[in-house]
């Protein structure tokens, strides 16, 4: 059994809902992106969304831009990006997706990528700009590698290439809020409700709610409709930034944070 479909199960079994938060490896550097993870995972969340910086993030707002040029310019590379990986699986054994550009993989070999990150320890990969018609290599290595294929559902998804997704698809479905880039929204859009309906009828696989979400009530929003988590990226990684210059209290900024957002996914008290 997969660390994602034992973590589902297990939520399942409490009744409870995924908390999912997205960090980009290094932003602003090696440590406090280390120190903004852990406290992610005292503070309760059940999974983690990992990027590694990339020049041109075609599917992300300013807010992970920003913090995509932050960790490059730390010094952020793939090689430690994985050995973060690695470290964060000394002390944490919850689920790790990596969110990553095409280029990166295709820069060291598609096959060679996956084998490595899955010995770092990564469960599932998404890389946010390959399609479904040509994600053939990229889903031979995650396979081979014993890494999910992670694809994304969109609004704009017909139920004709939600098929030809599902025959590929693994671990969990990324349903894309919104259309648009990533970032920080108030409001819930209601098509994002739509959508997870929709999905659910065709497929049994865990849906997790990305773009946008943001406030508590996203996350109550999205569970009533029958998500199984909620993927928060922008919001926490504008924590980081507007504590650039306070590094000590980001900790505890984050996980006060994670543990407001994460009290969302819990069953309603009797």
């Amino acid at each position: 059994m997969s660390r994602y479909q034992a973590c589902f199960e297990s939520l399942r079994a409490r009744k409870q809902k995924a908390f999912i938060p997205f960090f980009v490896i290094g932003d602003p550097s090696y440590k406090t992106s280390m120190d903004a993870v852990k406290a992610s995972l005292d503070a309760g969340a059940d999974m983690l969304e990992l990027g590694i910086g990339f020049s041109d993030p075609i599917a992300d707002g300013p807010s992970i831009q920003a913090a995509d040029l932050r960790a490059l310019n730390a010094g952020m590379t793939v090689d430690r990006a994985f050995r973060f990986i690695e470290e964060v699986r000394k002390f944490s054994q919850v689920p790790i997706g990596l969110l990553v550009y095409y280029n990166l993989v295709l820069r060291r070999g598609v096959s060679r990528f996956c084998r490595q990150a899955g010995k770092a320890g990564v469960d599932g990969i998404l890389a946010a700009d390959v399609p479904i018609e040509e994600a053939g290599p990229v889903i031979e290595g995650c396979k081979s590698s014993g890494v999910d294929p992670i694809f994304m559902v969109t609004p704009t998804t017909t139920p004709e290439r939600l098929d030809k997704i599902l025959v590929h698809a693994d671990g969990f479905l990324y349903l894309v809020a919104l259309l648009g880039v990533t970032g920080a929204r108030g409001d819930l859009h209601p098509e994002a409700l739509r959508m997870i309906r929709r999905v659910r009828a065709r497929t049994d696989l865990p849906l997790c709610v990305g773009f946008g979400i943001s406030r508590p009530e996203h996350v109550q929003a999205l569970s009533r409709a029958g998500a199984d988590g909620a993927i928060v990226g922008s919001a926490i990684v504008n924590l980081i930034a507007r504590n650039l210059r306070t590094k000590g209290k980001l900790p505890e900024v984050v996980r006060r944070y994670v543990r407001t957002m994460k009290k969302q996914t819990l069953p309603p008290a009797c």
